[in-house]
């Protein structure tokens, strides 16, 4: 089935099939809508946006307690549908809200999304968007979702070609300065671990002892100077 006929045929299988809830979020640029299938009573997420469909279906590949399940992916016209499993949970600038976090608590949920991440990294992507609101607590399970942003590294390309991400978790490099890598998720990752323990970013008031150390060896601007991937900064942490 041609890519154009296909997304043509999911969408017809998802007004078919699935209950519309609610709309969770709705811009110019996206659509995320939570469907309930009537004859399981199962939950999914809907999300339609415009970009690349290379990380979601690198991800259909993968099952992670850290990641949600990506059910199906197709394309028209640049503009994306992913099916994928709807997380139980609230996000984690929600529970900051009523308070920061304790040492023990930001490492267990800091080692979580390393675990997401390394899996991330494996299949030669970059997520490009870590942060609190992209982090849902299921239980005592942290999920890092959205990956609207994420992109697949490219080496021969000296920049990414498109600039994304979230001022003040975004690293230096996603302004264009190089292309964005692993060492790109390192940095907004330190940025929340710091934010999990102070509620403010490190260049405002750095977290104390080991973990100060931590965030302050992600945050570096240049990234060669920050943890080389993942699993070094697990072991730092």
């Amino acid at each position: 089935m041609k890519e154009n006929s296909y997304y043509d045929y999911l969408r017809e299988q998802v007004d078919g099939r699935f209950h519309p809830v609610k709309t969770l979020k709705e811009d110019e640029d996206r659509r995320i809508i939570l469907l309930n299938h009537p004859k399981s009573g199962q939950l999914f997420v809907l999300r339609e946006f415009r970009g690349s469909p290379e990380v979601y279906r690198k991800l259909m590949t993968v099952s992670s307690p850290h990641l949600p399940r990506v059910y199906d992916v197709a394309e028209k016209n640049g503009r994306l549908i992913v099916l994928e499993e709807y997380i139980r949970g609230d996000s984690l600038d929600e529970l900051l809200k009523a308070g920061l976090l304790g040492v023990k608590e930001t490492r267990r949920i800091a080692l979580q999304l390393c675990e997401a991440l390394w899996v991330l990294h494996k299949l030669g992507a970059v997520h490009r968007d870590v942060k609190p609101e992209n982090t849902l607590i299921r239980g005592a399970e942290a999920v890092l979702i959205d990956f609207d942003a994420s992109r697949l590294q490219k080496p021969r390309q000296s920049t990414d070609t498109v600039v994304l991400g979230t001022t003040g978790y975004a690293a230096p490099e996603q302004y264009g300065i190089a292309q964005t890598d692993a060492r790109t998720d390192i940095y907004a990752l330190g940025v929340m671990i710091n934010v999990m323990l102070t509620g403010e970013h490190p260049s405002r008031a750095l977290a104390g002892g080991h973990m100060g150390r931590v965030v302050q060896r992600c945050t570096m601007m240049n990234p060669d100077q920050r943890y080389r991937d993942i699993p070094h900064l697990m072991e730092a942490l």
